[in-house]
């Protein structure tokens, strides 16, 4: 396929007013053209995020020039190159990084934020790693400079950055500690790797986490709530810790005492992924295939996958991932490539 063999059109979901689940709708666009140095691919499906639900309510619009789509992260062939593309070639299977535009049947992205699809790993499963690897990778390696020998705690983990935190940690020879919900969450993250689970509705993560490393504390601590966590994750982390900030879904820091943070030496940093140059992408893409991608191919980590729905059910997946019952990736599937729903619908 070239840009001469491209549909005009194609299918999507956009957002048609900031608001709910119901908000999002499918609408037939034009399909995007690659620039220079891009891949448009056609995609086989794309990954679900918090993100895409703050930009469905209205909190978190796409960075100037990205696509209004919805989706940062899919995977399928590349179907057309732009001028000066050259990493790859059109029949090739990759997944992407993008600011946008996820939510369709094509999509563009930067050559250099593509990686290739792991081998043994299907193109749903592709789909699922782009976003939180990314993530992960420079949250908790980069910012956090976890090593080996040392203690993670990661909150939310069974989501999907948080399996992903709790499998790669592991792999690089770290003890982890993640905070989740309830006790069927507690049993899937001890599952994938994590050495203590602790359920936050029932004990106090501070206190277990003082416990269970003999009151060292945890070395990196990887936080999505901020709220009143943030004060805790100061009481929660061992001298010279390292706190990286990867959300506030529970909004500002409450009674913060700044005296923790100098009397244990901690660092507290953060980052968001999505504004990020395409250069500053491109090298986090290249540590992941150097470091990561053989691990995937290896079979020695795996993306775990809750569910995936067809894309015209887009609506269904965020009802499901605002709901929090679940564990790993929602994603969802063009109807080209219904066949990988078999099994994870």
């Amino acid at each position: 396929m070239t840009l001469s063999t491209v549909p005009a059109t194609m299918q999507a979901v956009r957002i048609k007013q900031p608001g709910g689940p119901e908000q999002l709708i499918a609408a037939e666009l034009p399909v995007p053209r690659p620039g220079p140095g891009y891949l448009l691919v056609k995609v086989a499906a794309a990954g679900v995020n918090r993100p895409d639900v703050l930009q469905r309510k209205g909190s978190y619009p796409p960075p100037a020039g990205a696509s209004e789509l919805p989706g940062l992260e899919f995977a399928g062939v590349v179907a057309a190159l732009g001028d000066g593309a050259g990493r790859f070639a059109v029949g090739d299977e990759v997944c992407g990084l993008v600011a946008g535009g996820g939510y369709a049947e094509y999509c563009v992205v930067h050559e250099s934020n593509a990686l290739p699809v792991p081998q043994g790993l299907s193109l749903l499963e592709a789909a699922a790693l782009p976003e939180t690897f990314f993530t992960v990778w420079v949250n908790v390696f980069r910012r956090g400079k976890l090593k080996a020998g040392e203690i993670l705690l990661v909150h939310g983990g069974t989501s999907g950055i948080g399996t992903v935190a709790i499998m790669l940690a592991k792999a690089f020879g770290a003890t982890v500690l993640t905070t989740v919900g309830s006790e069927e969450k507690c049993a899937a993250a001890r599952k994938l790797g994590a050495d203590h689970a602790i359920n936050y509705r029932t004990e106090d993560f501070v206190a277990q986490t003082e416990r269970l490393t003999g009151g060292h504390g945890a070395d990196v601590i990887v936080d999505l709530i901020a709220g009143d966590y943030v004060a805790r994750n100061y009481a929660a982390a061992a001298m010279d810790g390292r706190i990286v900030q990867i959300g506030v879904q529970d909004g500002p820091a409450k009674e913060l005492n700044l005296m923790k943070m100098l009397a244990k030496r901690l660092i507290h940093t953060g980052s968001t992924l999505r504004p990020r140059p395409v250069a500053d992408k491109a090298a986090i893409a290249a540590d992941l295939q150097q470091q990561v991608w053989p691990l995937l191919a290896a079979g020695k980590i795996r993306p775990l996958i809750e569910r995936a729905f067809p894309l015209r059910q887009a609506a269904e997946a965020h009802a499901l991932m605002e709901g929090s019952t679940h564990i790993g990736k929602i994603m969802l599937v063009t109807d080209a490539y219904a066949d990988l729903l078999d099994g994870n619908g």
